[in-house]
C-alpha cells in the first residue's frame, strides 16, 4: 500500500483522479470516506462541518483518519499495489500500515494560488486555513525526508507526476 500525500493543494487527488484513469487501484482519503472531521475535545466525529468555517475552527477540530477503515483497505488490496491518496493530522498513527509514503511539494507560492484558486472544495480559503496549509509545507519536506518519503515535484504537469508517483513503487 502507498501512501501519496502532502500540503492541501499539492496534487494529491488530482493524481489519485491520474492513477485511476490508468486502472490503479486508487482511493482519495477526503472523498472516499476514510478522513473526517474530529472534535478534539470530544473525541466525535464531525458529519457536517460548516462551510465556510468559523474562524478558531482549526483550534478545536482536527481532520483525522480512520485507522479501522486503512486496515480494512490493505487486507482487501493485499497482494496488490495500491494508492491511498490524502492528509491527515493523525498519518502518524497508521504510516506503519503502508510499504512506501510519496509526498508530493509545491513552493508556498504555488500551494496559494492553487488553494486560493480550487473550486473542488473550500479548504484554504479561509485566513485560517491558508495559514496553517502553508506552514506545514513549510516544514513538511524535511518531516518527510526523515521518514524515508519520496519526494516528488508537484509542480510538474498531473501526468508527469503520476508517472513519478508510480515510478517510486518500482524501487
Amino acid at each position: 500500500m502507498v501512501w501519496v500525500t502532502g500540503s492541501s493543494g499539492t496534487g494529491k487527488s488530482t493524481v489519485c483522479a491520474f492513477l485511476k484513469s490508468r486502472g490503479e487501484p486508487a482511493f482519495d482519503a477526503d472523498w472516499d470516506g476514510y478522513n473526517h472531521w474530529v472534535d478534539r475535545t470530544t473525541g466525535q466525529a464531525v458529519a457536517d462541518p460548516p462551510d465556510p468555517v468559523p474562524a478558531g475552527w482549526l483550534d478545536r477540530f482536527g481532520w483525522q483518519i480512520s485507522r479501522a477503515k486503512v486496515e480494512a483497505l490493505v487486507a482487501g488490496m493485499r497482494g496488490r499495489t495500491a494508492f491511498l491518496c490524502g492528509l491527515a493530522e493523525n498519518e502518524a498513527e497508521v504510516r506503519d500500515l503502508f510499504d512506501l509514503v510519496v509526498c508530493l511539494m509545491v513552493d508556498n507560492r504555488t500551494l496559494r494560488d492553487r488553494l486560493l484558486a480550487r473550486t473542488t472544495n473550500s479548504f484554504g480559503k479561509h485566513p485560517e486555513e491558508l495559514a496553517a496549509a502553508l506552514e506545514y509545507n513549510d516544514r513538511a519536506k524535511s518531516a518527510y525526508r526523515r521518514l524515508g518519503a519520496t519526494i516528488v515535484d508537484g509542480t510538474r504537469p498531473p501526468a508527469e507526476v503520476t508517472d513519478a508517483v508510480l515510478a517510486a513503487t518500482a524501487r
